[in-house]
């Protein structure tokens, strides 16, 4: 009996995946457990495998497919089988908004073109946008991310067959009439690579490189969630950033000390900055928290996340209830965390749901920098390199220490300046008190 290949729902956020390629084609044999092709969250990599062996009958999408969740994605059987009845058939009821496997049916390029006209593409005199954020279609309700599409794409069409249970409309189905609005007949091109242009506006072929023209890489769908989730950060909030620094001198001394026992010897001066945060914010309350729709939600845990640079760009792992682990434990927690992500492994529900962020540039010789919170959280620490700094004693000499730098950003609509840096100058302290703190 042939066997369903679905598109998994890969953590409570993700409503559907993008088909990187495929690792086997149409009529190869797989064994239960093979990759069969990799998938991309809007966080991460996973691999599709498969479920059972046989022969791979039949794919329906192709590699850079964007597919819901619960999507009927191939099949495996008996060499010879039929597929027919998963062209058509649902899948099980998913929850939220994953859409049935048999796609909805696309209205051909013109009749999509003239329902789905994105605003301001249309002559001189056409109605103005309405509202994105009203009901959609007649033919189903959207799904949230679909109302969201359709806002951040100005997208009007009420002319939307929806795929999602029940008739509902989910992003997918706005996506592909998007998709074919834009190659319909009397749609805007493309846009082609661009002639340079002189100071005198006359056409710069003498000035192209001898290399040829430049290459085009599409971005991901990891960096392109990245560059919206920046976008809506610096267009929603009020941030402001407040730089400061610490004797690093205690954290020197510490990591020294761990360094000469194999338990502790993993221990580095990022965990310990990590950990002194932890204790800034059980003192500090206001900042481990949430803004939501005028709403200020403190949290008594403290999910700390934390930025991890990887081949994929930019991930966010989440340590939950923090506060609970020993520096140890902590450590080990971001070790494990930070290779996930690196791996392209990590579940999805570890990369969200934090409540505040620290973000280390200081390990790359950053002397400053002004992190970007991650909404709804209001504020985010940024560790900063470690300089030799001269600094005034109570007898008025000059000595020199060990500095590291802290860069705190926070969101104005909540944290004022003056509750910003007493909860730096907490940190600092922490930081300046670590070996009291760090009971091992």
């Amino acid at each position: 009996m042939a066997t369903r290949v679905e598109m998994p729902k890969l953590g409570n956020t993700v409503e559907e995946c993008l088909l990187t390629a495929w690792r086997k084609t149409k009529g190869d044999p797989v064994q239960e457990g093979e990759v069969l092709a990799d998938i991309e969250t809007d966080k991460t990599t996973f691999e599709l495998t498969a479920p059972a062996g046989g022969v791979l009958l039949e794919t329906f999408f192709e590699a850079g497919a964007l597919i819901p969740v619960f999507s009927t994605v191939c099949v495996i059987g008996a060499a010879g089988e039929s597929v027919e009845a998963f062209r058509t058939a649902t899948s099980g009821s998913p929850p939220d908004d994953g859409a049935v496997p048999g796609a909805a049916p696309v209205p051909d390029a013109r009749g999509a073109a003239a329902a789905a006209q994105p605003a301001g593409a249309g002559a001189a005199g056409a109605n103005p946008p309405r509202d994105t954020s009203s009901s959609v279609a007649e033919s189903g309700p959207l799904s949230p991310r679909a109302r969201r599409f359709r806002r951040e794409h100005e997208f009007h069409s009420a002319a939307v067959v929806g795929s999602g249970p029940g008739g509902r409309v989910v992003e997918a189905d706005l996506r592909a009439l998007l998709q074919v609005s834009r190659q319909a007949p009397g749609a805007a091109p493309e846009a082609g690579p661009r002639t340079p242009v002189d100071n005198a506006g006359v056409s710069g072929d003498a000035h192209q490189p001898s290399g040829g023209p430049p290459s085009s890489t599409r971005l991901s769908l990891v960096r392109r969630t990245i560059a919206r989730r920046l976008r809506e950060s610096l267009g929603s909030t009020a941030q402001y950033t407040l730089h400061g620094s610490a004797n690093a001198g205690p954290l020197l001394l510490l990591r020294r000390r761990f360094k000469a026992a194999p338990e502790t010897a993993g221990i580095s001066i990022g965990d310990l900055v990590v950990f002194c945060a932890i204790q800034a914010l059980l003192e500090v309350p206001d900042l481990n928290a949430e803004l939501i729709d005028d709403t200020l939600h403190r949290h008594q845990d403290v999910h700390m996340a934390f930025a991890c640079d990887t081949p994929r760009g930019l991930v966010v792992p989440v340590i939950r209830s923090s506060q609970s682990l020993s520096l140890p434990a902590l450590s080990g927690r971001i070790k494990e965390l930070a290779a996930q992500a690196v791996a392209g492994t990590i579940a999805p529900d570890d990369l969200s749901g934090g409540t505040f962020t620290v973000t280390n540039l200081g390990s790359l010789g950053v002397e400053s920098f002004t992190p970007v919170i991650n909404p709804p959280q209001v504020a985010v620490l940024g560790v900063d390199a470690i300089q030799v700094k001269p600094v005034r004693k109570p007898d008025g000499n000059i000595e020199f220490i060990d500095a590291i730098g802290l860069s705190l950003t926070v969101d104005h609509q909540w944290v004022d300046g003056a509750p910003g840096a007493r909860f730096l100058g907490t940190v600092r302290e922490k930081i300046e008190k670590v070996e009291t703190l760090c009971t091992i």
